[in-house]
């Protein structure tokens, strides 16, 4: 026998954040999500020690699931950022930038962790507080019976991702032909708990960006074999095309031994009692007038042959991810079992067609009422194209976000400078008896709210990766970025012409400072209660629940950080 080794004892690591490797190791994972953040952002190539698939990114999502992270505070820091994403989709460099952000400022102060959170806690409601009201000057609503705010917010995702290798014309193709399938997916029929359809996405890989369309309906993508005549479909006499959809395996295999024993009489086949059912199945079809089976799994030869010969389409191998869009678009019941089937079961289509793109042939399905439709979505290569899909799903569900709260926050760092003016403003004119409320002094609360302030503009600072100068006004608190190569006395108006949302232009005396200087913000004389002008097609938009959610995550998870007292790690 094998010498046993002795059970070591835990390892206690006390006060972990005062700890170097922690600090190298939150350093080192900042700098590499903040090389990745915004339309300039750096792309990151992630593989495995022995080879395999290589991810050439810069979203989040792929980032952090890719990433192995051995420190216990940076798993927490990951996980916290994932689960954003995995509720939100967008916003995950944010949350993770301004967390990373928070935890380096705070811990560098010379405040009590305890105290520290009590106080970050009150910066936050205030900051959400102010986002939530309708004086917010970093806010704007999106009206759904005009399309530029919500142009705004998809090309906004888009233009973020540069691995999508996208430029200006099929960032437009592609904003409009997201929103168009968003809203295919909005219900014509809105009920008291209306439900949004799905935008199906399908392949194309190695073809145009510009060649990607939307079409309602659903593609099933099916051999050319089985097109080789005209589709000739049976119809009802309303002129519609009943649909029976099937989600067990109509092949005549037997059932699994390992489900139980069956004890089969002399003379019985097995196999040729199965087929005799399935066919039985087909004849109760064809005397029901279905024109198409749609089956999750394989189809018998035979039962196809049968079917095909009283004019009724079948499609099999369809997958278990069509069963819940195909049921829902045609009013179908999955059936579940060949043994009954009943005619309340079956749905019901307008039209059937064949499409080709490419090299892929595709049963085109066409609902009664649209609320499910296909995005074929083309890019040059492999690479490119998971990139895209991404985005895409991204984009949509920030649509979907947005519908359910109609507004979003300015982008291009604006948000972070202006909600960091903002919350300068609010700390000095706090009083005396908010402090008690906290139980902190007034200085304390002022370096915490300096330490808060400092890692909203970090987050904007991270968006320039050409070593510009970025400043802020004093008017607004928005982002401006100034061309690289210019010196840091010159005069800043013949340098800048937007700011970094757009919305404001330089068109006044803005008195602009250098932003993450060596003195503290400015007090802004006042924060503006709308913007300046209208939404339009230039400006950039990001998600409002998305960043929402993303700035209380962040410094939830960065206070969860800076109250850990102990790391107890198992060695065995």
């Amino acid at each position: 026998m094998s010498r046993l080794e002795a059970k070591k004892p835990p390892l206690f690591i006390s006060e972990p954040l005062t700890k170097d490797t922690v600090s190298q190791s939150l350093s080192l994972l900042s700098g590499i999500l903040k090389s990745c953040y915004g339309p300039a952002g750096r792309l990151k190539q992630l593989h495995n020690g022995v080879g395999g698939y290589v991810c050439t990114t810069s979203q989040s999502s792929a980032i952090l699931s890719r990433l192995s992270v051995s420190h216990p505070v940076l798993s927490v820091l990951t996980a916290s950022v994932q689960n954003h994403i995995s509720r939100f989709s967008d916003c995950g460099l944010f949350t993770a930038i301004l967390c990373c952000s928070l935890v380096e400022n705070f811990k560098s102060l010379n405040v009590a962790s305890c105290t520290v959170i009590k106080i970050s806690k009150h910066l936050l409601s205030l900051c959400m507080d102010y986002l939530k009201s309708e004086a917010c000057g970093c806010r704007v609503s999106v009206d759904f019976s005009s399309l530029e705010a919500l142009l705004c917010l998809v090309r906004s995702v888009l233009t973020s991702k540069p691995a999508c290798m996208l430029n200006k014309p099929e960032v437009d193709h592609l904003t409009t032909l997201i929103l168009k399938a968003f809203m295919f997916t909005v219900p014509c029929h809105v009920e008291t708990n209306a439900v949004l359809g799905k935008c199906i996405i399908v392949p194309v890989k190695g073809r145009r960006v510009v060649d990607s369309t939307v079409l309602p309906g659903l593609l099933i993508e099916t051999p050319d074999t089985q097109l080789a005549k005209p589709l000739a479909v049976k119809r009802t006499c309303s002129n519609m095309i009943k649909i029976a959809l099937f989600c067990v395996s109509m092949s005549g295999d037997l059932s699994n031994p390992e489900e139980g024993t069956i004890t089969v009489p002399y003379g019985i086949s097995l196999e040729m009692s199965e087929l005799n059912q399935l066919l039985n199945v087909g004849k109760q079809l064809v005397n029901d007038e279905v024109g198409l089976v749609v089956c999750q799994k394989v189809i018998h030869p035979s039962l196809k042959q049968y079917l095909k010969e009283n004019h009724v389409i079948t499609v099999d191998r369809a997958g278990l991810s069509l069963m819940e869009p195909l049921s829902r678009m045609t009013g179908s019941k999955p059936i579940a079992s060949i043994h009954s089937l009943s005619p309340s079961c079956y749905g019901s289509l307008k039209d059937m067609r064949i499409e080709k793109f490419a090299s892929k042939h595709f049963v085109h399905l066409i609902p009664n009422d649209t609320v499910v439709c296909s995005l074929i979505l083309c890019n040059r290569n492999e690479t490119a194209w998971d990139e895209l899909k991404r985005a895409c799903e991204t984009a949509e569900h920030v649509l979907q976000l947005t519908i359910k709260e109609p507004l979003a926050l300015l982008g291009g760092g604006c948000t972070e400078t202006h909600l960091a003016s903002y919350i300068r403003h609010k700390s000095c004119s706090l009083s005396t008896s908010s402090f008690k409320d906290i139980d902190c002094s007034r200085t304390q609360y002022q370096l915490v709210a300096d330490g808060f302030c400092r890692s909203l503009e970090s987050v904007a600072c991270s968006l320039n990766h050409d070593d510009g100068e970025i400043l802020t006004d004093m008017v607004y608190g928005h982002c401006w970025f100034v061309p690289s190569g210019f010196p840091s006395v010159s005069n800043w108006s013949d340098l800048v012409s937007k700011c970094g949302c757009g919305i404001n232009g330089n068109t006044e005396n803005l008195n602009w400072r250098l932003l993450q200087g060596q003195f503290g913000s400015p007090i802004i004389q006042g924060c503006p209660k709308d913007p300046s002008v209208k939404v339009a097609d230039f400006l950039t938009l990001d998600c409002f629940a998305a960043k929402c959610s993303g700035l209380q995550v962040a410094l939830e998870t960065a206070n969860l950080i800076l109250d850990l007292s102990y790391i107890i790690e198992d060695q065995n």
